[in-house]
């Protein structure tokens, strides 16, 4: 139940701070919300056992991410669940600290950053270089790495008995 909560509040600030906050290429602030990405790599400790419902769960929350705020059906449920692979072999893997969360999240904005840039590029989308998207990747750590370490610390902070999931 947690997990969703942490995915819905995220959700919602990243609406909230989108509309506020900069974000085209000259006008990028060093606060470029991915908060929504953020909380599915940390939701994934609820999920260790049930991982079939866990890449069901960001699937969709990637479908509702498309349709809430990019327009393109189905982009980010697909970069969603390759990212959870990603996720899936880093818990599975290394062991998550503060310090080392931190590392965590800057490999995980690159990665979706790189992906959604290549499907761009190869699409043809919109025109796409190396600059734009290092400048991207630069310009949205801060926010995100500041909200990766209050929702880790949030959900060590809660109880265990608040942390089980109802999803079957």
């Amino acid at each position: 139940m947690i997990s969703l909560i942490i995915v819905i509040i995220s959700l919602f600030l990243d609406g909230i701070l989108s509309n506020f906050l900069p974000y085209l290429y000259t006008n990028l602030s060093i606060f470029t919300p991915l908060l929504t990405l953020i909380s599915i790599f940390m939701i994934y400790p609820f999920f260790k056992k049930k991982e079939r419902t866990y890449f069901i769960i960001i699937f969709i929350i990637g479908i509702i991410y498309d349709l809430l705020y990019t327009n393109l059906l189905f982009f980010n449920g697909v970069i969603f669940v390759s990212i959870g692979l990603l996720i899936k072999y880093i818990y599975k893997t290394y062991e998550i600290t503060p310090l080392r969360l931190i590392l965590y999240l800057v490999i995980l904005i690159t990665s979706y950053e790189t992906l959604t840039s290549i499907i761009l590029l190869i699409y043809n989308v919109v025109p796409v270089t190396f600059h734009k998207v290092f400048y991207k990747i630069i310009n949205s750590l801060l926010l995100n790495i500041i909200y990766g370490e209050l929702i880790y610390l949030i959900i060590k902070i809660i109880p265990n008995k608040y942390k089980k999931i109802s999803i079957n």
